[in-house]
């Protein structure tokens, strides 16, 4: 392919030449890829520069994580306690309470259960 200048030169295109509009063309076709990645990109720089640092969180919830993990710790330490009195009476943990808001066994009522038409 012979391009014409002006002035009358004649310009031949060399592979170098066409590899660049070759790479123009696909950079034409996946243009909104790119806008989607610059965008994306200048988002997450925006926000990790607004967000507050790791350590002023810390501060500022600190009373939250120390509760939290005491309560967890105490829920451990009697979880073991309880789950020995379930044993030792020989149902599953819950069942008598689940048994008992059911209603299923007949020892937990005086009468019989009422029906509503």
């Amino acid at each position: 392919m012979i391009h014409f200048l002006r002035e009358g030169h004649i310009s031949i295109p060399t592979p170098l030449a066409k590899k660049a509009m070759d790479m123009q063309q696909k950079l034409i076709q996946h243009r909104y890829h790119f806008t989607i990645a610059i965008l994306a990109s200048l988002i997450i720089a925006l926000l990790s520069y607004v967000a507050p640092r790791l350590p002023t969180i810390l501060t500022y919830f600190w009373p939250l994580f120390v509760s939290t993990t005491v309560f967890l710790v105490a829920i451990m330490a009697f979880g073991g306690f309880s789950q020995l009195a379930t044993d030792a009476h020989g149902e599953k943990a819950g069942e008598g309470l689940l048994d008992y808001v059911a209603a299923f066994r007949p020892e937990y009522t005086d009468q019989e259960p009422q029906k509503f038409e």
